[in-house]
């Protein structure tokens, strides 16, 4: 089960944290170009994993709960013959694991303590951005009108930014000993990023994954902003199709998103958001976190998976 669901993807959350902790440690040390010790690179990988493992149960569970088919270029966790609803289960298994691997490494660390409540914050965020996005879209009670770009951005800051870019940074900052009430300008800045477009125009065989969020009557940027720009014609495809799981709906739904160049006005968005994060970024009163932050930046800006 930890072989099949905790490796397999890009490991950028996990990765995240060594390679920010090695940043601030070159531009904070007195010691230009610092290396890391063997312990440091250990101990921030070790939180690295404990992301990867919390991001490896929150995609076996949300799995379940949005009836998907892929993860990774596989077949998702609890659609295993084998498995079933075993798997409800082994997600509370993944999430358990982290306290623990927590106390085994870290429980003689000063920053302990932070690090069980940054933990505990980020988990309480994600679950609450999952119930929004869950209780947005329940059976039977389709509607559009509902949905709007604060309805979305609630989602996308609390079920998506937090842990996967957040976390990996405030991981590392604890380890240099600074504290996070220190560094609110930078969540603000983190949880900005979001991005549910590959969901849509992705293709399945680069990003491991076939996307349902059409299917799944999901609130995403793209369908809210379709409802923005279409005419009263357009609305009534997207009423009468969004949320079907039949493919000729589906379809029609793309087909729409693709009349309303919404490809075109996604890329503009991401340019306007790019550049506000940047001279966000510049603002910033530490150089180190400035690098950590524009490494963060440029992993996310424009990826293809």
């Amino acid at each position: 089960m930890l072989d099949y669901n905790v490796p397999g993807g890009k490991l950028n959350r996990g990765l995240s944290v060594v390679d920010s902790y090695k940043l601030l440690k070159e531009l904070s040390s007195s010691k230009k170009g610092a290396q890391l010790t063997e312990s440091e690179i250990f101990h921030s990988s070790v939180l690295g994993w404990c992301i990867e493992w919390l991001q490896a149960c929150a995609l076996v569970l949300d799995d379940i709960m949005d009836s998907s088919h892929t993860r990774r270029g596989q077949m998702c966790w609890y659609k295993l013959p084998k498995v079933g609803m075993i798997a409800i289960n082994d997600g509370l298994i993944l999430r358990n694991h982290v306290p623990r691997i927590l106390k085994k490494h870290f429980r003689s660390k000063p920053y302990y303590l932070e690090l069980l409540d940054l933990f505990h914050e980020v988990e309480c965020q994600t679950v609450g951005g999952q119930m929004i996005d869950l209780i947005t879209t329940l059976v039977g009670e389709i509607d559009l009108s509902e949905y709007s770009l604060p309805t979305h951005r609630q989602i996308t800051v609390s079920k998506t930014s937090y842990y996967s870019f957040y976390l990996p940074v405030a991981c590392a900052l604890l380890m240099t000993g600074e504290k996070l009430e220190s560094h609110s300008g930078m969540k603000d800045i983190l949880i900005e990023i979001q991005d549910d477009y590959l969901d849509c125009f992705g293709d399945p065989e680069v990003i491991g994954k076939i996307g349902s969020d059409i299917e799944d009557f999901k609130c995403t940027w793209l369908v809210v902003k379709a409802l923005e720009l279409c005419n009263e014609e357009q609305k009534k495809i997207l009423y009468d199709n969004y949320g079907k799981k039949d493919p000729e709906s589906v379809a029609r739904v793309k087909d729409l998103y693709k009349t309303l160049k919404l490809q075109d006005v996604f890329e503009e968005y991401e340019k306007k958001t790019h550049e506000k994060l940047n001279k966000s970024i510049d603002a910033y009163p530490s150089k180190a976190v400035q690098a950590v932050l524009q490494s963060f930046l440029a992993k996310i800006h424009r990826r293809l998976k």
